[in-house]
């Protein structure tokens, strides 16, 4: 059935850009929706009302309105682990036990943040936030976007087991007034822990007499906070039911309303719950992460574009992009349909990006003139983040509009070097501003089309079992040193000198 619904999506006539906007007056308007203050603009796309009406039969065929009531309703969405994804009823939105609990566990944090913030800890002046993966990349994003103007803490955020990373982040910081956040959903995460152990010495070189004391868990798994020594006071637990790469709504979450106040992540919240609303009730064809959807799988499946590349034209925005490819390839890396047979179609695009306009100057001659058909996002925000000359500002959105249009519009050329052929598809995502609510918004979506995307390709979003092989292999060569691999590996494990 779906492989019948791709055969007749390629058959659709195929009008180029400016053949669509040729042919109607009106697509502008019918192509972009308003919501949650951000523009989401899907004209220069190669949608059109029949693609979409056939979408739409496909999102009927697959159930998508079933599950996503599914997802709202706590029930078990993650079918190969037999539970529910409930990030959503951190905004609000969700079974009514799920939601009261996200609530009791909110209040809990800020208990602690009150505590913090009148001193039982001593004067504070760092916050020291260590986790991997989504552990990471969700604070990480929130605070580079939304602390420039300050902050009532100065956050690091370390992910990486190279020491190096450690060591760059600790180099300004004062032991006596940091705090050590240790943010795993399991507590069992390898280089979290390592990590963190090294930050419990740099505090005992320092002279801390209780690094410990200065400890703060984040996890799903309390008991295993406990074990690993931090006090049951300082253990921020969130629900199991909210995957890593979904949970900075939730206690991963601490170094951001620590860093910018509860009245921000109270905004964050509600941004989020907002574009929930609107996935929830809109119909498929005005809804903005279903439309977003359509379009991801009309160029993978009929146009072969086997990447999808995101540009930030806003500074504070420039880490989105990394913070998109987990949540995206991730997900939705799969080759198996969430009923276990094998995925006969292409399923998630490689999602990459920079930022504008660094990115003009090294990547976009491929965009324009290379081979491969690359949809582009850009986003963008109305009004800067900066009291520098407006020129700065306006140059840069002039950068961005007018990228879009040289890759719709091309320009021939009798000089094969100087011809651009056009017809390249781009969406723009236009926000009021960068504020929490909007943020939250903004990240909301991209949760909602990673989870629409996923359940037209009929894939589970929710397990990522593609990550352990890799931590398996690694943990048989910390163990057995380099016996029973492949000659390369073993040649590589004797020359780097391990001596395991």
């Amino acid at each position: 059935m779906v492989e019948e619904f791709w055969g007749k999506l390629a058959a659709l006539p195929k009008p180029t850009l400016a053949e669509l906007f040729a042919n109607d007056a009106e697509r502008v308007s019918a192509y972009t929706l308003s919501l949650a203050d951000i523009r989401f603009d899907f004209s220069k796309t190669h949608l059109d009302s029949k693609a979409i009406a056939l979408f739409s039969g496909l999102a009927e065929t697959q159930g998508l309105a079933a599950a996503r009531e599914a997802l709202f309703s706590g029930a078990a969405v993650n079918t190969t682990e037999g539970r529910a994804a409930e990030h959503a009823a951190e905004r609000g939105s969700g079974s009514a036990d799920a939601v009261g609990q996200a609530k009791a566990l909110q209040a809990r944090m800020r208990g602690l943040l009150d505590a913090i913030e009148a001193g039982a800890f001593g004067e504070i002046k760092h916050i020291l936030h260590i986790g991997i993966g989504g552990s990471a990349l969700g604070p990480k994003l929130l605070i580079d976007a939304l602390g420039r103007d300050g902050s009532l803490y100065d956050v690091k955020v370390v992910s990486n087991i190279d020491g190096a990373a450690m060591a760059e982040a600790v180099k300004h910081m004062d032991p006596y007034a940091t705090l050590i956040a240790v943010a795993s959903k399991t507590f069992t995460t390898t280089e979290t822990l390592l990590n963190a152990e090294s930050a419990l010495q740099w505090m005992r070189d320092g002279g801390v007499d209780d690094p410990h004391g200065r400890l703060i868990a984040l996890t799903a798994k309390p008991e295993k906070a406990l074990e690993w020594g931090v006090d049951e006071s300082r253990i921020l637990p969130f629900a199991e039911s909210v995957g890593g790469r979904y949970s900075l709504w939730c206690s991963i979450g601490f170094p951001f309303a620590a860093a910018l106040g509860w009245a921000a992540y109270e905004e964050l919240l509600e941004g989020a719950a907002a574009m929930d609303r609107h996935f929830r009730t809109a119909p498929f064809a005005e809804n903005a992460p279903v439309l977003a959807a359509f379009t991801d799988l009309y160029y993978a499946q009929t146009r072969e574009c086997q990447t999808r590349a995101v540009f930030a034209y806003d500074e504070r925005m420039r880490l989105l992009p990394d913070y998109l490819q987990q949540l995206e390839m991730e997900s939705n890396g799969k080759s198996v349909t969430a009923d276990g047979k094998p995925l006969t179609y292409p399923s998630a695009p490689v999602t990459w990006g920079g930022v504008g306009t660094d990115a003009q100057h090294a990547v976009f001659q491929l965009l324009h003139q290379g081979t491969h058909l690359i949809p582009v996002e850009f986003i963008a925000s109305i009004l800067p983040g900066h009291d520098l000359d407006p020129a700065h500002h306006e140059t840069l959105l002039v950068n961005c509009f007018a990228q879009g249009a040289a890759l719709m519009q091309g320009k021939k050329s009798d000089d094969l070097a100087r011809n651009y052929a056009g017809d390249r598809p781009s969406t723009t995502i236009l926000l009021d501003d960068v504020t929490p609510a909007i943020l939250g918004a903004l990240i909301a979506f991209y949760e909602h089309r990673t989870f629409a995307n996923a359940v037209l390709l009929g894939v589970n979003p929710y397990d990522q079992f593609g990550v352990e092989l890799g931590k398996e292999i690694a943990k048989g060569i910390a163990d057995n040193g380099p016996e029973g691999f492949d000659p390369s590996t073993s040649a590589l494990i004797a020359a780097a000198g391990l001596g395991l």
